[in-house]
This record gives structure tokens, C-alpha cells and sequence, in this order.
């Protein structure tokens, strides 16, 4: 018996319609229906209240002069301050509107703070790693001062004892992941950005059910953007009726909704506490090339076995003790103590404590809640220290000015830089904002690549053959500012060289952005572009 009705055919209307919904659920609209009525307003200010115009002018110019000196002021990036003064400069009261809603995210208060509570009460739970920092210390000091880093800003773990399992493309992860579910035995967690009925999801589900059924304890959380377009609103009671525990991070709600703004967009799947993968695989079928209207869709994940496992399950239980409380007096920290104990922080199979050739492995979560940018500093960390290369794939290249000059720094200094982009993309805006960078990434001697084939949703960062980045964060803004993201840093670990070589065998796909490719985008991609350049950072 087929457990849920699975999609079939999707149309160019289906296709159409989900991209009508992103829309609509946006911020970019709620900014275009305020830039409406801003205008509507000067229109009638001018025809009703003419004789007051020069008092009216005069109160726009107050509100200009204190939102700007606000914004200013905050601790956002310049780019977006710079977005939200040209905002407010033109729309000064409904630019206002919009920078007082998102800024202080009324209706996500709640959620941040549940957040906040979850991530300073596990910490209790993180084990002391003198001995491990210390020798890190006397063989990497890059790598000892970013795993302190860590430790402060996330929370997270550095360990050695560990195997990672690189899959260069997600049917592959995909086949290990039910091989790895299939053999469950006490708990199975969940936490995906986006989940759609299909070949990966239904045979997941499938697995899910019998697990529960075994009495595996089997959690479920996913991103509300998903209750858009993607699965009924209701879904997580349906999930719940199967025996599965399941909840839904921050519905949106059309036009208002704040929950926009700071989406889940982690992906994160632990096995007893022996096994977790990430990476940039969601439990769609365009994620295993089944159903991808974007050409071939090349994505990339990890799997983890050993001690970095504990590091995932802890980012698991934060944000569900943080979701699944109904107040935050509800929040089970008992239950977060439970989970954490029973994960395995060992791996049996390898006595890896005194093997050097291991490497070190350490998870880390980045979110909105708090104002470090866990991800980026990790980007630029590792193209500042960089001797020999670095290699980037990303679906988008929406850069920030600490970024573009990081990245063109290091190419300017003598290190190979390569980014791998799409050529067939699935957001025309990210794109032409890509195609934007190319003359000055060109110029100082970064090397960019579109994958023919189709679309590139990997998000991989590898340098000198001894340090990688796997997760879930693009280069975008939202990646990098807004989502709740997650990654695995690795150092010397074996398997960069399949990360490496995976970089390699796929460029070789690739076409390489030339003069000519730069001088032949289009008009109306450089106009697009030269406009979108100014909203880029609230989109």
C-alpha cells in the first residue's frame, strides 16, 4: 500500500505555479507592494494635500535623517545598510515600514529566543577536548586558532576519530542513506530545508514507517517554506498518524511573514548517534536526477561515522527542542541530555585515537540569531591562508565586499582560485547577479567555470590538498546572513582528495569564462543586474 500519493508529471504549469508561490510568500514582493503603495501615497499627497506639500517633504526628510542614522548605527554588513539606506531614501516611510518589520522580526521573537535558550543550555553538554586542542596546537596553528573559534562561536567539536565518506553526486549519498536507515536500530533524526513527494522522498517515508513501527524513535523537521509549494499545509499531523514525530520550522505567512527571512536551511540526517551526513542534498528528486528541470543536477554530501556524529546530533536537538516546545518554559533539556548520551562518540571499527593519518573533523552550525557569520569567517579564513589553491563550488556568487575581496586577494597574491557555477540556472535573478562578478573576478585572476551540463547546487570549498568545507552554505546573502545553515570543516582528512579529484573530473564539464563570455552577456542581463546590485542584499 503506497503510504502517501506520490506527484506524477510535473507540468510547465506546476512548474510555473511554484515559482508564482516563492514569490508571492517573498520579501522581494512585500518590498515591491510597499514600493507601490509609497508611490500611491505621493500621487494622492500631491493632488489632496497640496498646499502642505513643503510640510509633508519636510516630514519624509525627519524620517530619512533617523532611519538612516538607526541603520547605520546597527551591526549589519555595509552592503546591507547600504540597501536599506537607498531603500528608505526613496520610500522613506514604507522603506521604514519594511526595515522596522524585518529588522526586529516581531512574529520570530519567540522562535529566536527558544533558539538562543537551546544552544547556551547544550553547551553544558560539550565535553572537555584538552588533549586534543593541545596537540592540534603543536601540529596546525591555523587549524588550532579556527577550532577555538569554533568552539566559542558554535559550539562545536574537534575531533580525530573519525571516517568520512565523500559522494561526489547525491544519487550516490542517496543509496548509502537508506542503506544506513535500513539498519536503525534506536533513533533516526531528520532536519532537511526542503522535502517533495517523489522516488527519494517516498522511499525514505517508506523506511521512516517500518523503523517507527520497530520502535525506532523517528523525528522529522523540516522548513516551513515547504508548506508553500511543496507539501499541505497539515503535513506534519499526517506524518505524526504514521508513527513518526514530525514538525515544520516557521511557516511563512504571504506578504508579512518575518519566518522568511531566517529559513532552515540545514541539511542533516543522524543514525543512532553512529552516522550523520550533510551536504547540499535535499529529499527532492531533482537532488538524484529523477525528475531536474534544470539539466543535470550536480549536488555533493559527506557521511560521517565516529565522534563528529555527536556535533550533529547536538545541532539536531537545539533547534527541535527549540521548534517542538510550545512555550519556552516547554523546552526538554532532559531530553536534549538523553539523545546527546546515547550517541556513540567513538567508532569501533579504527583505533584512530593514535592514528595521525585521520585528519580532524569539526561540525559547525551557523544561524541569524546571534551577529557572528560563523560560515563566511570560515570562507575567508581559509582564501586568506591559502598557499597553493582554492577550489569553490556554489550555486550562486551574490557577494558581499569582504568576500569579493577575499576572493580576488588571494588570486592577486598567486593562489589558484576556481569557482564552479551553474550554466543552466534555477533563479534568473541569482544568475545574472553572478554574471555581474565576472569581469572583476576575471581581472584579478579568479578562474570561473559554468557546468554545462545543467545545475551545480554543491556547495564545496577545497585548498592545498588539506583543508575542505562540506555543508549546506552557498555564497549568496541568505547563505551567509539570514538562513540557519550547517557544515563540516576538515583538515588532512583522506577524503579531500575525492573532493579534489570530484572538483577536477567536473570542471573538466565545465566551460570557462572568457573575455568573450564576459563581453557577450546580454543587455538585459547588465541592466538587471545593475539594478538588483542595490536590493541584492535584502532579497
Amino acid at each position: 500500500m503506497q503510504i502517501v500519493k506520490r506527484e506524477k508529471d510535473k507540468s510547465i504549469w506546476e512548474i510555473g505555479k511554484r515559482s508564482v508561490l516563492q514569490v508571492v510568500f517573498s520579501r522581494t514582493m512585500l518590498i515591491m507592494v510597499l514600493i507601490v503603495l509609497q508611490f500611491a501615497y505621493i500621487i494622492a499627497s500631491m493632488y489632496t494635500y497640496a498646499e502642505h506639500i513643503p510640510i509633508l517633504l519636510g516630514g519624509e526628510f525627519l524620517i530619512i535623517a533617523v532611519m538612516m542614522t538607526i541603520i547605520l548605527n546597527s551591526k549589519e554588513n555595509p552592503s546591507i545598510k547600504l540597501s536599506w539606506c537607498f531603500l528608505v531614501g526613496i520610500f522613506p516611510i514604507f522603506g521604514s515600514i519594511v526595515y522596522l518589520v524585518v529588522k526586529y522580526d516581531f512574529g520570530y521573537r519567540v522562535t529566536q529566543k527558544r533558539i538562543s535558550i537551546t544552544e547556551a543550555e547544550s553547551r553544558k553538554y560539550l565535553p572537555e577536548q584538552k588533549d586534543v586542542i593541545e596537540e592540534l596546537k603543536d601540529k596546525d596553528a591555523q587549524t588550532y586558532h579556527m577550532a577555538q573559534y569554533l568552539r566559542k562561536a558554535s559550539g562545536s567539536l574537534v575531533s580525530q576519530n573519525n571516517e568520512v565518506k565523500y559522494f561526489p553526486i547525491g544519487e550516490e549519498m542517496f543509496e548509502e542513506m537508506v542503506k544506513q536507515l535500513e539498519s536503525a536500530k534506536e533513533y533516526i533524526f531528520l532536519e532537511y530545508f526542503m522535502i517533495a513527494h517523489g522516488k527519494m522522498w517516498d522511499t525514505i517515508l517508506k523506511i521512516l514507517v517500518k523503523k517507527a513501527r520497530e520502535g525506532v524513535d523517528v523525528r522529522l523537521l523540516y522548513d516551513g517554506t515547504c508548506s508553500v509549494y511543496l507539501l499541505p499545509y497539515k503535513y506534519p499531523e499526517r506524518i505524526e498518524k504514521l508513527g513518526i514525530k514530525c514538525r515544520m520550522f516557521a511557516p511563512p505567512i504571504p506578504f508579512i511573514s518575518t519566518h522568511y527571512n531566517n529559513r532552515d536551511h540545514r541539511k542533516i540526517m543522524v543514525v543512532d548517534g553512529n552516522v550523520a551526513f550533510t551536504g547540499g542534498v535535499n529529499l527532492c528528486d531533482e537532488y538524484i536526477n529523477v525528475d531536474s528541470p534544470f539539466g543535470h543536477w550536480k549536488d555533493v554530501g559527506i557521511m560521517l561515522k565516529g565522534d563528529a556524529v555527536y556535533d550533529f546530533t547536538l545541532m539536531f536537538m537545539q533547534m527541535w527542542s527549540a521548534t517542538d516546545a510550545k512555550t519556552i518554559a516547554d523546552i526538554n533539556f532532559p531530553n536534549l541530555q538523553k539523545y546527546l548520551t546515547k550517541t556513540s562518540y567513538y567508532l569501533e571499527d579504527l583505533d584512530s585515537k593514535q592514528d595521525e593519518n585521520l585528519g580532524y573533523v569539526i561540525p559547525y552550525a551557523d544561524n541569524p540569531v546571534d551577529a557572528e557569520n560563523v560560515g563566511e569567517n570560515i570562507y575567508i579564513d581559509i582564501l586568506n591562508q591559502a598557499k597553493d589553491y582554492v577550489y569553490i563550488m556554489t550555486p550562486y556568487l551574490i557577494l558581499d565586499g569582504e568576500m569579493m575581496h577575499a576572493i580576488t586577494f588571494a588570486a592577486k597574491r598567486g593562489v589558484d582560485v576556481r569557482i564552479i557555477l551553474p550554466h543552466i540556472p534555477d533563479k534568473w535573478y541569482a544568475f545574472v547577479l553572478a554574471q555581474a562578478n565576472y569581469k572583476v573576478l576575471f581581472e584579478a585572476g579568479v578562474k570561473v567555470f559554468e557546468y554545462t551540463p545543467g545545475f551545480v547546487h554543491a556547495k564545496v570549498f577545497v585548498a592545498d590538498n588539506e583543508r575542505a568545507v562540506v555543508g549546506s552554505m552557498n555564497l549568496d546573502y541568505r547563505s551567509l546572513y539570514w538562513h540557519y545553515e550547517c557544515s563540516a570543516y576538515l583538515y588532512k582528512v583522506p577524503a579531500i582528495a575525492d573532493i579534489y579529484r570530484d572538483y577536477v573530473d567536473t570542471q573538466a564539464k565545465c566551460e570557462p569564462v572568457s573575455q568573450e563570455t564576459i563581453k557577450n552577456i546580454s543587455v538585459f542581463s547588465k541592466v538587471s543586474a545593475f539594478v538588483l546590485k542595490i536590493v541584492a542584499p535584502l532579497m
